[in-house]
Formats: structure tokens, C-alpha cells, sequence
């Protein structure tokens, strides 16, 4: 070493510099743990959920859509009067089902059948020339008589034979043929104008025996009863019995004259379209008065058309008119009593599964904000409900529900403090969501479950991409639901559509949030996940690279207790990360003065020869305020500087102790007493001075968690562990159980929750690890270099 240093080293080192220092321990402490301001949070987020989720909602906008089970009451707020779109619908299409049908009589059987029996008439007269009366009978005739009468019934649905027209042949000349003939058709002149229906036109009214229609003539319509097929038969049965011809001439001219009567009742689709329409326009709209306190919806109840109808004219009205906001049925006292036993319930449950939460305002304070947070971006979702764009579009305010970032909280709580606790806060934010919602189980059970596969899917996470990950993951779970909903409530496929993209996007987006308000909250509530401390594991660390730099020795030995203290948090289910993290960091202050150290010091030269023992276990000690400096300069988490503060606890310097014990058994021994109680110094005019313990102590405190008492049984075995000079499992573990009981005797553990049982597993992972850090090598036998070159590069 050369001149300079030790000179400095003399002088008590390089002048002491400005540290940087935290608020006064006893403000953190009384911050803290105040039941004062533990109540004053609790009260604060009983406030602030009824104020949320009560104070100005309304059922009134309540996100409902037609065919869509109703999940709360919904009542008129006040008188108004609306008109019905839908009733007036209504009302018509009953008009139109009303009203008969209209028809007209078609002429063109009965002209057809005139024609054709004109030409019936021709023939036979050709048929009486061609065959006289005695050749009438011959084969010739008969052959010629089945032709015409196949000819006969070609030109249309008729049915008659040879000898129905041969007893219209034999009924006279060609005159009284025609006189008998038009008297026929003048009767079925009479049936057609009368009309004549099949019973198949089911659209009539029966008055009596008469069956009326509605029959459309010229420009106007007007009711005619039509005669039945069966009746206009018999009505021209009876006409050709009266022309006294006989019996079976008449019965022949009845089956040739038949064929003539038809239905010619014909559907006018123009006339009765032109009916209905004059119906429906001397129609005015619905007009719907609804009394204050009439139900509009009924809960449990699939919500009707015209119900809808109504509820969006209630809206209108309610935004038109500046009508009352709040509705009457809210009653703040009973809103208030529900909020205190769910949050009530929830420091029970904190106080059963996490007491460390209960007696740490920090954390309440982190859970108090968050879940009024949470709630608030609920309400703001609510809330546009009410605005105009909403209200006329009500088919967009279904997909509210499903933007409401219900996952935000539970992720965050799962990240900054535990699963149990998100789980609990997951609940709690879907209960206040579905009774913003209008007491909405479907949307509760919805949300919750989202939230519980984000909490699954994002525990233990190391990457910030994961978060992203898993609230994308709760998305879809919304997203599946909601198209499962959707079926069952049979919405529109484009409504069922708007809503999973809705739930899929604001699950990513929550992620997203999540991500970039983490350092945010870890900085405010000195929370620190494990993203974080992985991120603190690069050996890059500014910090770490100078540890490597200046103090190898150190940091040589902090890897060392890291794995150690690593090894150890796993095996009693601790947290391992944690543990190695901060033992990268807990002798980070030895960077000040790593000459005082013996890891670092070389040329056999050691500062603490030019000193007193006093001014040595002050250096010594010295190294974890600077730590805690350093660390606070560099921004490290809180949970770092805590084990850089308490690594030592409040452990005995012991080495400088007894020197200094020593020197002044010396000093007394040297000097002969002068009195009682004294003796004579080393130098005139001075007086040996006492041993304080309290001089060679560490400040403290004591390890608090778990992690924190690892890395102080850590720090101390491997230190112990460099003395021996020979290793074996029996002796490492001798010296492990005394470096731990001398601790346990000191005090030193009594403020950590390690039990004696986690204490036996640490020791045992101890000495595993030590045992294979510390394995020695065979001894190579003596030879020539090469030999010994070649052995060490296979081992």
C-alpha cells in the first residue's frame, strides 16, 4: 500500500459526505401502524363505495335490451305521456288481420262454357243433316255422336256422355234446342253474378244459411252473399225441372249443364291492400300515459318490446324535462349499512388470512385506493348511460357492462400483496358492479370469474407481458360468456358480437393500465413485485457492477449468501427471490470503505491495525448506513433497504469487542490502583475508560420478516464457514449450528415469524449448499508440468 492511503486510512479515512435520508423513523412507524389512520382509511372507503356506487344511480339507466331478462325493477319517475310507436303497430297490424279479405266474381268459366256450348249446338244440328232420323241409330251415328262428345269435354273440365246429347239431340229442332239451352245459361248467369265459393275461403261471416263476402264492384266494396257450389247446383236443378221436359231429359241437360257452374269467387289482393290501407289511415298513433310509480319493468321478467319502448320514453323524458336524477327508492341509510358489513367482512377476512395487511396502514392505504379506483372507472362505464349518444342508440348501452374494467384491483392487489387478498377484493368489486348495474347476479358472477382466471394467470409473474397476458385471459372468459348470454337471452348476433369484443378489449387494455401504473404504485406504497426484483437480479445493476469493481471480495460474498439465502426461502416456502435479491444488495455500503473488510483487503495489510478498537466496530457498523444510503440514492425497494438496515440486527461486533475487552484488562492490569475504582492511565492526565457493549452493537433493528432472518443466518454462516480449514459434512454442520444458536441466544431472531422448525430446515439447506461450495479437490501427485497442465484441464 503505498504512502497516501495509509496516511488516509490514519486520518479515519476520506471526509464523511451528506447522506441521504428517508422520513424520521417514528413518522414511518406512526404512519404505519396508527389505529387512528387505519380507521380513518376504513371509514374514507366506506365513504367513498356508497358515494360511488349508490348516491345519483339510477334504475332508470339500467343497459336492457328487448328479449333480454330484466335483472331489477324499473319505475316511472313522474307522469308523462309518450306515443307508441309499437302499439300503433300493433294496432294496425290487428286491422289488417281483421278486416276480410276482398274478392272479385271472374266471368270467363261462364263465357267460356256460353262458347263451348254454341258450338255443341252447331254440331248436332250438322250431326241431325249427316243422319236423319232413321239413320240416327246406325253405328255410323253413334261412333260420330261419341266424337263430338269427346270434342266436348276437350274444351274444358266437363264430364258428360252420348247419351245426355243424345237426349239434348231428341229434345226437338234446332230452336227448341236453343230456347232450352238459353234458358240454362241464363240461370247460370244469375248464379255467377249471385257468386258461387267451394267452402275452401275460410275469410266470411255467416249471417243465417248465407255466407257473406266482401266483393269488390267498380270503385267500391260492399258485402254479397255468395251461394256454396252445392247450392247453386241444386239452384239449377230446379230451373231445369221447371221447363217440363221430363224427368230424364232433365236429368240428362242437368249433367251436361253442370259443367258450367264453378266457384268464380277470385282474391284481389289490390282491392283488399286498397281496403286496408284506407282502415289504417283513418287510424291515429297510440298514445301511452304513464303515472309516477307505474312499473315499467318487472325483474325476472323477459323485457318486452313495448316495455322497451317505454323505458327509452321514460328516458327522453327524464333528459328533456331536467326531471329529479335520483331515484326515490334509494334509501342512502340502508346503502350505507350494506357497504359497512362488505367492508366489514373483508377486515375480517384480512385479519384471519393476513394480519401482516391488517396492522400495515400502507397496505390498507394500497387497498383502499385501489378498489375506489376500481369502482370509479365502473361508474364512469355507468355513467354513460346517460348521456344522449347512448340514449339513442340504446342498443349500444348493453355493451356498458363489459367495459367496465372489473379486473383492475384483483390484479393489482395479487401483484403488490397476495392471492387471498385479490381473491376477496375480486368479489367485493363484482358485488358493487352488478348493484351499479341494477343488481345484475349475471354480471356479478361474470365479472368475478374473469377476475378469479386473471388472478390464476398472473400469479407468481416475473414478466411484465405476462400481466398483459393475463387479463386477456379474463377477456375471453367475458367474452364466452357473453356470447352464451346472448344465445339465451336470443339478442341480435350483431349485439351479442359488440359485446365480446367489448370484454376481449377491455381485458387487454386493463393489462395494459395495470403496467403502467405498477411502478407507480410500488413507489407510492413501497410495494415491490417480482417483476421488479427480477429486474434488480441483472448483474448490469449499476451497484452491482461497481460491488464487482471496488469490492470483489464483497460481492464475491454476497453471490454466496444469495444462494445460500435462495436455497433456504424455497425450502420453507419463503419468498426465494426476494431472499436472493436482496442478499445481492444487503453489503452494498462495504463499497464506501472496502479496505475495511477483510474479503477485500490484499497485500497483507489491515487499516484496523492504526486504529483503536471503538473507531473499527464504528467503521464497521458504518457500512450499513451506507448502505441504506446508497440504496435510497439508487432507488431500490423498500424490502432492500429493510434487510440492508436489519442483515445484522442488533448482533455484537464481537471480534473488535473482546480486542477492546482485552486492551483494557491490559491497561488495568499495567497500572497500579490509585483508589478504589481506579487505576493509573497509560498517559498522564487520562483514565481508562470502560467497555460499552452498546459501542460494538449494530444499530438494528432486528430481522421483521422471514427473509430478512434468513440472510442474517446466511451472512454469518458463510462468513463462518471461510475459517475452516478443513471441510467435512460433520464439522460444517456443527459450526452452522452454532453460528444460528448464538443468534437465537443473542435475541436476534425473536422479532422474525421463523419457528423452530423452519430454523432446522434453513440449517439443513445450509449445510447441503455449503457442503458443495466448499468441496475440496483431489491432490495431484507429483509429475511433470504437462501432466499437471493436462490433469487440471479435465478437472
Amino acid at each position: 500500500m503505498s504512502l497516501l492511503p495509509k496516511l488516509k486510512l490514519l486520518r479515519g479515512g476520506t471526509p464523511r459526505r451528506k447522506r441521504k435520508r428517508e422520513a424520521p423513523p417514528g413518522l414511518i412507524q406512526f404512519m404505519e401502524s396508527s389505529r387512528a389512520i387505519a380507521a380513518l382509511i376504513f371509514f374514507a372507503t366506506v365513504a367513498a363505495i356508497v358515494l360511488i356506487s349508490f348516491v345519483g344511480v339510477r334504475s332508470l339507466d339500467t343497459p336492457v335490451l328487448p328479449n333480454q331478462t330484466a335483472s331489477t325493477r324499473i319505475v316511472a319517475n313522474e307522469n308523462f305521456v309518450y306515443e307508441s310507436a309499437e302499439l300503433t303497430r300493433q294496432q294496425r297490424e290487428q286491422i289488417r288481420d281483421r278486416l276480410p279479405p276482398v274478392y272479385r266474381l271472374e266471368f270467363e268459366p261462364l263465357r267460356q262454357f256460353e262458347a263451348d256450348m254454341a258450338d255443341l249446338l252447331a254440331e248436332l244440328v250438322a250431326f241431325e243433316e249427316a243422319f236423319p232420323a232413321d239413320a240416327a241409330s246406325s253405328p255410323e251415328a253413334d261412333a260420330r255422336l261419341a266424337e263430338i262428345t269427346a270434342g266436348f269435354n276437350a274444351k274444358g273440365p266437363y264430364r258428360t256422355n252420348p247419351d245426355d246429347l243424345r237426349a239434348l239431340l231428341f229434345l226437338g229442332d234446332a230452336d227448341q234446342r236453343f230456347a232450352v239451352t238459353e234458358n240454362a245459361l241464363l240461370v247460370l248467369r244469375e248464379i255467377y253474378a249471385q257468386g258461387v265459393h267451394d267452402n275452401t275461403n275460410l275469410a266470411a261471416r255467416t249471417q243465417g244459411d248465407v255466407t257473406v263476402f266482401q266483393i269488390a264492384k267498380a270503385d267500391e266494396v260492399s258485402n254479397q252473399a255468395v251461394e256454396s257450389l252445392e247450392n247453386a247446383l241444386t239452384l239449377l236443378r230446379i230451373n231445369l225441372n221447371a221447363e217440363g221436359i221430363g224427368r230424364p231429359t232433365t236429368l240428362s241437360l242437368f249433367r251436361i249443364f253442370r259443367n258450367g257452374v264453378t266457384p268464380n269467387l277470385v282474391f284481389d289482393q289490390d282491392a283488399t291492400t286498397a281496403l286496408q290501407q284506407s282502415a289504417i289511415a283513418n287510424l291515429g298513433p297510440v298514445i301511452v300515459t304513464v303515472e309516477s310509480g307505474q312499473t315499467i319493468i318487472e325483474p325476472g321478467t323477459r323485457v318486452t318490446t313495448e316495455q322497451y319502448e317505454m323505458l327509452v320514453a321514460h328516458r327522453n323524458y327524464v333528459l328533456q324535462s331536467g326531471a329529479a336524477q335520483a331515484d326515490a327508492r334509494l334509501q342512502l341509510f340502508g346503502r350505507v349499512i350494506l357497504v359497512l358489513a362488505m367492508v366489514l367482512a373483508c377486515t375480517i377476512y384480512i385479519r384471519m388470512k393476513d394480519l401482516e395487511t391488517l396492522n400495515s396502514n400502507s397496505r390498507l392505504g394500497l387497498l383502499a385506493l385501489v378498489v375506489v379506483t376500481n369502482l370509479t372507472a365502473v361508474r364512469v362505464s355507468y355513467e354513460l348511460a346517460s348521456l344522449p349518444f347512448f340514449i339513442e342508440h340504446s342498443e349500444l348501452a348493453a355493451v356498458l357492462p363489459y367495459i367496465a374494467p372489473t379486473m383492475l384491483a384483483p390484479v393489482i392487489v395479487a401483484l403488490l400483496i397476495d392471492s387471498g387478498s385479490a381473491v376477496f377484493m375480486a368479489l367485493l368489486i363484482s358485488i358493487f358492479t352488478g348493484v351499479i348495474y341494477g343488481n345484475r347476479l349475471d354480471l356479478l358472477v361474470l365479472t368475478f370469474l374473469a377476475s378469479m382466471v386473471a388472478i390464476y394467470s398472473g400469479r407468481q409473474t416475473r414478466k411484465r407481458g405476462a400481466i398483459v397476458r393475463a387479463t386477456t385471459w379474463g377477456g375471453v372468459v367475458v367474452a364466452t360468456f357473453a356470447l352464451l348470454i346472448g344465445v339465451v337471452d336470443r339478442l341480435p348476433p350483431i349485439s351479442v358480437i359488440q359485446q365480446m369484443s367489448a370484454g376481449l378489449v377491455t381485458g387487454t387494455l386493463t393489462g395494459v393500465v395495470v403496467v403502467g401504473f405498477l411502478p407507480l404504485l410500488e413507489s407510492m406504497f413501497k410495494r415491490t413485485t417480482d417483476i421488479t426484483l427480477l429486474e434488480l437480479t441483472d448483474y448490469n445493476h449499476p451497484l452491482l457492477r461497481r460491488m464487482q469493481i471496488e469490492a470483489p471480495g464483497t460481492y464475491h460474498h454476497s453471490l454466496v449468501v444469495a444462494q445460500l439465502a435462495e436455497n433456504a426461502a424455497d425450502a420453507i416456502g419463503a419468498s426465494a427471490l426476494r431472499a436472493r435479491v436482496c442478499s445481492l444488495f444487503h453489503d452494498i455500503g462495504k463499497m464506501v470503505k472496502p479496505e475495511y473488510f477483510t474479503e477485500n483487503q490484499r497485500e497483507d495489510v489491515n487499516p484496523h491495525d492504526f486504529n483503536n478498537p471503538s473507531l473499527s466496530a464504528l467503521i464497521i457498523k458504518s457500512h450499513v448506513k451506507e448502505g441504506v444510503d446508497l440504496a435510497l440514492q439508487h432507488h431500490l425497494p423498500r424490502v432492500v433497504i429493510n434487510v440492508i438496515r436489519q442483515h445484522h440486527g442488533t448482533a455484537l461486533i464481537r471480534y473488535f469487542f473482546y480486542q477492546a475487552i482485552g486492551a483494557t484488562k491490559i491497561q488495568a492490569d499495567s497500572n497500579p490502583p490509585i483508589e478504589q475504582g481506579r487505576s493509573t492511565p497509560p498517559l498522564p492526565g487520562l483514565d481508562p475508560v470502560p467497555v460499552s457493549e452498546t459501542t460494538y452493537r449494530y444499530d438494528g433493528p432486528r430481522p421483521q420478516f422471514k427473509e430478512s432472518a434468513i440472510i442474517l443466518l446466511a451472512d454469518s454462516c458463510e462468513a463462518a464457514s471461510r475459517s475452516l480449514k478443513k471441510v467435512s459434512p460433520q464439522g460444517l454442520a456443527e459450526l452452522i449450528d452454532k453460528v444460528v444458536g448464538d443468534h437465537i441466544a443473542d435475541g436476534q431472531l425473536d422479532e422474525s415469524p421463523l419457528t423452530f422448525a423452519e430454523i432446522t430446515r434453513i440449517k439443513s439447506s445450509f449445510n447441503f449448499t455449503l457442503l458443495n461450495m466448499l468441496h475440496s479437490r483431489v491432490a495431484y501427485p507429483a509429475g511433470d508440468k504437462e501432466n499437471k497442465t493436462s490433469n487440471a484441464s479435465e478437472a
